[in-house]
């Protein structure tokens, strides 16, 4: 990627009627870069919106990414609740890459109180089946599992990096205030920011920081860690040193603000980053 990228998940709050071209127009008219798709509650966009969506966002100059439903746990027990985790990824990325789509991101398993190595293998057997279909159908999007924000849900910064280099076309979507909710309110310095970057450019090499994937918001935790997401200004979320950050390891890609005024939030990023 050129340059690093802010945008919105889902349509800005101030878009009626709520529509996709509005959406689009309305991203432009802020000053942002594009749009995470939430597909959060199920992949259901019909084949003319998708078209509609292609090309308005290539006129408009927009990214696009896409976040896949909630239902997804590739370390369920039974059968149909693993292979439809499997599906609702497929179908995350079949649609994001028709509407052309840069990424798509979801939150990717559960321990379920099972050994850490034993719910590893089973991810990476899922994601390299997934990979293997898309490849067949000539889809090139990158698959992103997301860092979570309780401890009880896989998908720490240790295992994101590996299996981000044991499956192809696999990289981090690194959300920081899950990071930070997860560690109970650690992860949230200059220098610890610094960290991330350096261990993901050190292991996954450069090319990860110039195709980077992040979702940004204020958070509220508790012990147990994710609780809610909170506006940047309510919240203990440095982010200006994130920004700093950003900036310093001239990191790009695509930043998506999840706080619960998007918009407003995601140029406050966007500003900020300018200005720091």
């Amino acid at each position: 990627m050129e340059k690093l990228n802010f945008c919105t998940a889902g349509m800005p709050v101030m878009t009626e009627p709520r529509k996709y071209d509005n959406a689009l127009n309305d991203l432009v008219k802020l000053g942002l870069d594009g749009i995470e798709l939430e597909f959060v509650r199920g992949v259901t966009m019909n084949p003319q919106t998708q078209q509609m969506v292609k090309e308005l966002s290539a006129k408009l100059g927009l990214i696009l990414t896409a976040h896949g439903p909630y239902y997804i746990n590739l370390n369920a027990q039974e059968k149909p609740k693993y292979h439809a985790s499997i599906k609702r990824i497929l179908d995350t990325a079949f649609v994001c890459n028709t509407c052309g789509g840069y990424s798509i991101t979801f939150h990717a398993a559960y321990y379920m109180g099972q050994d850490k190595e034993d719910v590893y293998q089973k991810v990476k057997t899922a994601l390299k089946e997934i990979v293997a279909t898309l490849k067949s159908q000539n889809v090139e999007i990158w698959i992103r599992p997301e860092l979570t924000g309780k401890p009880t849900q896989w998908g720490d910064l240790d295992e994101l990096i590996r299996i981000s280099k044991d499956v192809e076309m696999v990289l981090p979507c690194i959300d920081f205030a899950h990071l930070h909710a997860r560690s109970v309110g650690k992860w949230n310095t200059y220098d610890e920011f610094c960290r991330v970057f350096e261990k993901i450019g050190n292991e996954l090499g450069e090319y990860a920081l110039k195709n980077f994937h992040a979702h940004i918001a204020g958070i509220e935790y508790t012990l147990k860690g994710e609780r809610k997401h909170l506006e940047l200004e309510e919240s203990d979320m440095d982010y200006k040193n994130l920004m700093k950050a950003f900036r310093d390891f001239d990191i790009k890609g695509v930043i998506v603000c999840e706080s619960p005024n998007i918009e407003t939030d995601a140029l406050l990023l966007k500003n900020t980053y300018k200005l720091i």
